[in-house]
């Protein structure tokens, strides 16, 4: 896992991006398994609790960010939980005004996002630490490769296990839904799968760097 800004982080491209691939909430940090793994049997759920989280980090560590001058160290966890929670309960009665049939879908792991490490971690390790509109760019980041990466497991799951994405049917009548896609074990399936490319692809990277840095070295 890349190391955070100890000081002031200066606003860049980067500052969104990592948490698209370098530090990637699910595929880097493996952080926030539960949901995706319990909720990503269809791309609708994907889709709906990455951004309920997406809303939760954001609002909650922009919050923290706007009060880090003024919450004691001694209860800042306390006080970052209590923000998180207040986010988490607007989320929730959204949802349930939204779609009762999501709200059901989702169940405790609205209420759960309160619990939820990237979340809690990002408002102690960053918001805390950083300014406004820094902290906004990068939590929008975190939520976006989190999002991701739900919607790539949620989009494998729903397509290999029930046939259909987004719940419009994608195969003929003789397809045959591998089930196992859509009960818990389909979920370590395919993040094992997604954690295989994206170390694969990470690895990659790192060889065609450490080559041209030998290059340009012999030259």
């Amino acid at each position: 896992m890349a190391e955070l800004p100890n000081q002031q982080e200066s606003l860049s491209l980067d500052t969104f991006v990592r948490g698209l691939w370098e530090e990637n909430p699910v595929f880097v940090m493996l952080l926030g398994m539960c949901p995706v793994l319990a909720v990503t049997n269809t791309t609708v759920n994907a889709i709906a609790m990455g951004l309920a989280t997406t809303f939760v980090m954001v609002c909650s560590s922009l919050l923290v960010s706007l009060l880090r001058n003024w919450i004691p160290k001694q209860v800042r966890i306390a006080s970052y939980i209590v923000i998180i929670a207040t986010f988490v309960t607007i989320v929730d009665y959204a949802i349930q005004a939204i779609s009762l049939e999501l709200y059901a879908a989702l169940g405790a792991f609205i209420q759960l996002i309160v619990a939820n490490c990237v979340i809690l971690g990002r408002a102690e390790a960053y918001a805390s630490k950083q300014r406004l509109h820094t902290t906004l760019v990068n939590s929008l980041g975190m939520g976006a490769g989190f999002t991701l990466a739900l919607l790539s497991l949620g989009t494998v799951r729903e397509v290999l296990g029930s046939g259909t994405i987004l719940g419009i049917p994608l195969f003929g009548a003789d397809f045959q839904p591998w089930v196992v896609m859509i009960l818990p074990p389909g979920g370590f399936f395919v993040l094992g799968a997604w954690l295989l490319l994206f170390n694969w692809l990470r690895l990659r990277k790192e060889r065609k760097l450490q080559s041209a840095a030998e290059s340009a070295y012999a030259r």
